[in-house]
């Protein structure tokens, strides 16, 4: 991927779209004021999309569509594309899955936005999920971001580089699910990879 963070919070126009970009349950996951959680707005909190809102300069316009029209992604004004997608929120059986692809079409909706425009794509997940080479040649850069909770900001703090990233994986990164359980070599990304930025 191309060297893209921290973003231009002073871009002229921004596109945030996906599933969880506005969605407070998603961001939280399972265990969220219910054993399972639920998507919406399930608590008091400051979603991705909130959060963007507030951090951007005044004349940065910011376009949020949860599936971003032809129309849109059609555009030659928009600087880059936040693109926030993920899992259901899940606990136990309910989350058990044998082919740990990006629900609600998530690569669908990164593909065609990164066919467009520069791309960050933010993962929403509670464990890895399948990044198809292909795919990840298409973003400009990736932020697995885990669940982060019911604090937008803390995603968006690191991506406009007001916190430097210093997230490091804490498991193995499996290329294809046939690789689990991971005893496997050539893993996407190895236990403890990621990545660090200084401000200059």
């Amino acid at each position: 991927m191309k060297p893209f963070l921290p973003l231009d919070r002073n871009a002229k126009r921004i596109l945030v779209t996906g599933t969880h970009a506005d969605d407070l349950g998603n961001q939280c996951g399972g265990w969220t004021a219910t054993k399972y959680g639920s998507s919406g707005q399930i608590t008091i909190g400051t979603t991705i999309l909130e959060a963007i809102m507030m951090a951007v300069g005044e004349d940065t316009e910011i376009i949020y569509e949860k599936y971003s029209s032809a129309d849109t992604l059609a555009r030659q004004d928009i600087s880059f594309a936040i693109v926030v997608v993920g899992e259901a929120p899940y606990a136990e059986g309910r989350g058990y899955s044998s082919e740990l692809v990006i629900p609600f079409n998530g690569t669908d909706v990164i593909s065609s936005t990164a066919d467009r425009i520069p791309v960050l794509a933010i993962l929403i997940s509670g464990r890895p999920l399948v990044l198809e080479p292909w795919l990840l040649e298409k973003m400009d850069a990736l932020v697995a971001a885990w669940l982060p909770g019911t604090e937008g900001e803390g995603i968006v703090d690191a991506i406009f580089g007001d916190f430097d990233f210093e997230g490091r994986l804490p498991v193995t990164w499996f290329k294809r699910v046939e690789q689990l359980p991971m005893h496997a070599a050539d893993p996407l990304y190895p236990l403890g990879f990621g990545m660090t930025y200084n401000k200059v």
